[in-house]
């Protein structure tokens, strides 16, 4: 029997909580779920099981989960552009791909200043179709998530890819940057930095021009680590953690948890409100249906 409650650590979490509502386990058997992003058009979500080297794919009419991808490149983060077309951060290739409308693919990014990247990780794209993403070590520090290789660049960064094509790295001081995502004005880029003792949960002011002002700390991880995250409408942010999905309020505040057995990786907003919060912790595909819709 799979355990998990609601955890209320203030009354404007219980107010995001359906009456009623329970979390549902969608999918088991993966061995390390990531990378969450709902396709509205195909009402499906996929999903990455990066040891397994496959994306997968859920079907929300029919309720199936299905083989999308294999081999993936040891697939990470995904996301959609404006056109509604997917990004995904591939290990092994060490690049962020673009999957286009005909079914070729697009390298957006894979190198910076002539050296090779060395994962991207998590990925997200600005209404100005700016690219953003995450390049820690996680894909080159083993053959478990990729391949074992040394850094070329030595630094892990945050880097932007803008209407030219040139990506330019606007972060390069943090250990391992993992997760990402834009506040609904966006005007603030949040990361997770997964290397740090403890994790961090970071927002950097965001100008019209692109530029990233000097980080404010939102909050630190009580256990585990922050890794990937979603905003909602109200600028709630709903972060992975080691005990399963937190919610902090735009200044930080844990307002509440979804507490799960297992660890918690990246979560995504979708359904046919974007009221269902979906859920990929280690080896299982969870969802929730919350009060609230995603920022986006």
């Amino acid at each position: 029997m799979i355990t998990h409650w609601f955890d209320i650590r203030d009354e404007r979490f219980r107010a995001l909580i359906l009456p009623n509502v329970h979390v549902d386990v969608l999918y088991e058997g993966g061995r390390w779920l990531e990378g969450p992003v709902y396709v509205p058009a195909a009402r499906h979500l996929l999903f990455s099981d990066i040891p397994n080297d496959r994306v997968l794919r859920f079907d929300e009419v029919t309720g199936a989960v299905t083989p999308f991808q294999s081999p993936s490149f040891f697939a990470n983060g995904h996301t959609l552009d404006p056109s509604g077309r997917v990004l995904a951060c591939e290990h092994q290739n060490r690049r962020v791909a673009r999957f286009e409308h005909d079914g070729s693919v697009t390298t957006v990014a894979d190198s910076h200043d002539g050296r090779r990247l060395n994962s991207p990780n998590d990925v997200i794209v600005a209404r100005d179709g700016s690219v953003w993403f995450t390049d820690p070590t996680y894909g080159i520090a083993t053959e478990y998530e990729g391949a074992r290789t040394a850094s070329e660049i030595g630094s892990n960064n945050v880097y932007r890819v803008g209407a030219d094509g040139r990506t330019e790295a606007v972060i390069t001081d943090l250990v391992q940057p993992n997760g990402l995502a834009l506040s609904p004005d966006e005007r603030i880029l949040y990361v997770a930095d997964s290397g740090s003792s403890p994790s961090r949960l970071l927002a950097y002011p965001l100008g019209a021009d692109g530029r990233l002002g000097p980080p404010r700390l939102l909050c630190e991880a009580e256990a585990g680590i922050y890794d990937g995250f979603r905003i909602d409408r109200h600028g709630n942010i709903w972060t992975s953690a080691e005990d399963g999905v937190h919610c902090l309020a735009p200044d930080g505040t844990l307002l509440g948890r979804i507490v799960l057995p297992e660890v918690a990786a990246n979560v995504e907003f979708g359904g046919r409100f974007r009221n269902r919060l979906f859920i990929c912790a280690t080896q299982r595909l969870y969802s929730v249906y919350l009060n609230t819709t995603a920022a986006r």
